[in-house]
């Protein structure tokens, strides 16, 4: 464990420290492209914040092979070099498009060379259980084909989540956190070194996401572009891959007795990760079924760029921007934790509960923008201001009100202040908060201009 440890703290460090000059470079160089019509972000952020996260990862793995009890999984695997020649290819693929904006056809072509290019090398599934059934071994073609497929779907998964600062670092680093678990957990338990890889990339993943996530928390100083995204959503295929395509299932099968259709049924919650690897980013993937089936039914194209991601849609309900994130990460954790909660004891009724339990404070918080609660008092200094009273402010009583005449006297269509204490919060301008954030900004100049004319 302190071997893995120390390979994340250093991913993390090399991907930090470079972050603050990449984002040098990348203005340097022009990648600030123009506000579009769906982003949120209010002034132009510069990209390629994935330099710095590939750097990281070949920091990470430099540092695992030169230590003692990593460096067997480059001696008796292939797969860490098809992880590096993968991710080289598809990050070429991102910077180029976070300067120039390559067309969506050419990228997804570039997603499927990258995943051949890991196939080629070894890096591919080999068998899958099913149950009722056992273990069906793939051939090569379907091997290939269910790998490629894969990758590409957890690429654009990550990619299409990337829309609020900080979001898809965050989602993608509590999803391999969940994958470490379960890969250290096949590795280090059952003695499988055959997860040893697994157990690598999803260590280095985190740091690549941790190490990213200082500079693009809101308001994001830089963004992490199709080169960040798309190389993070393709590390976390290759370790789903890994575990499923390397691990021998006749390894997990001996701790269990019976036939082999039994030792399948009793091992299901141990094959559930490897079976449904996508369960692991289930959130990103559910927004990008979504915006596919949106897309095609409003008769666009699948990759037209659109404001109906699932985060666009936590803002127009009134949620605030980090709120939003908040809530994608609670969802995302809770999927990700709890899949492999119940890989590990499927006959403890209380992960079930637990489960159930989150899931409807879940769905409270969902409903928070219907109402806004206020903090007592005595609370006031430990809550965002949104939650706290208004305080009460006396208004000056009103000439007429003083018993005064003159010039200095209201008008008669002007309404009297009669100095009376107001509850009531005074109106938001448009742009500060919750679902106003993604309106036009506020006019407040303007109106100023316009109260001096009269």
């Amino acid at each position: 464990m302190r071997d893995y440890l120390l390979t994340l703290c250093v991913t993390a460090a090399v991907t930090y420290l470079l972050t603050g000059p990449v984002r040098k470079f990348a203005i340097a160089t022009g990648a600030m492209p123009e506000i579009r019509a769906r982003d949120v972000h209010r002034e132009p952020t510069p990209r390629l914040g994935g330099i710095a996260m590939f750097f990281g990862l070949c920091a990470g793995l430099l540092v695992a092979d030169h230590l003692q009890n990593l460096n067997s999984v480059f001696e008796l695997s292939n797969e860490p070099r098809a992880l590096l020649s993968g991710a080289a290819l598809i990050w070429i693929i991102g910077v180029l498009d976070d300067k120039f904006e390559i067309d969506a056809l050419i990228k997804l072509g570039g997603q499927m060379i990258a995943a051949g290019v890991m196939v080629v090398q070894g890096l591919t599934i080999l068998w899958i259980p099913v149950p009722g059934v056992g273990t069906v071994s793939l051939t090569s073609w379907q091997g290939t084909l269910l790998t490629v497929a894969l990758v590409v779907i957890s690429i654009n998964a990550v990619n299409f989540v990337d829309g609020l600062d900080g979001l898809a670092a965050g989602m993608v680093c509590l999803a391999a956190a969940a994958f470490f678990l379960y890969a250290y957990r096949i590795w280090f338990s059952y003695g499988i070194e055959a997860a040893a890889p697994a157990t690598l990339f999803t260590a280095i993943l985190m740091g690549m996401c941790l190490g990213f996530l200082p500079h693009n928390m809101h308001p994001a100083r830089i963004f992490m572009g199709d080169s960040g995204s798309m190389l993070i959503g393709l590390v976390l295929s290759a370790a789903a891959i890994s575990v499923t395509g390397q691990v021998d299932p006749d390894a997990l099968k001996i701790f269990f007795e019976g036939s082999t259709r039994q030792a399948t049924h009793a091992a299901l919650p141990v094959f559930i990760p490897l079976l449904l690897p996508l369960t692991i980013i289930a959130i990103p993937v559910a927004d990008l079924v979504l915006a596919i089936v949106r897309r095609t039914w409003n008769g666009q194209s699948p990759f037209a760029a659109d404001r109906g991601h699932l985060h666009h849609r936590l803002l127009q309900i009134g949620h605030s921007h980090s709120r939003a994130v908040l809530i994608m990460y609670f969802w995302s954790a809770l999927i990700a934790f709890g899949v492999v909660g119940y890989s590990v004891n499927s006959a403890s009724m209380w992960i079930v509960m637990v489960i159930v339990a989150l899931s409807t404070l879940g769905l409270v918080l969902l409903l928070l923008p219907r109402f806004t609660p206020r903090a007592p008092r005595w609370a006031e200094a430990f809550v965002p201001p949104r939650y706290r009273r208004r305080k009460k402010v006396a208004q000056p009583l009103s000439p007429r009100a003083n018993g005064t005449s003159g010039p200095d006297a209201l008008d008669a269509d002007e309404t009297p202040v009669t100095g009376e204490v107001s509850e009531e919060p005074a109106p938001l301008p448009v742009g500060v908060n919750g679902a106003t954030a993604m309106g036009a900004r506020s006019r407040i100049s303007d109106h100023r201009k316009a109260v001096s004319r009269r």
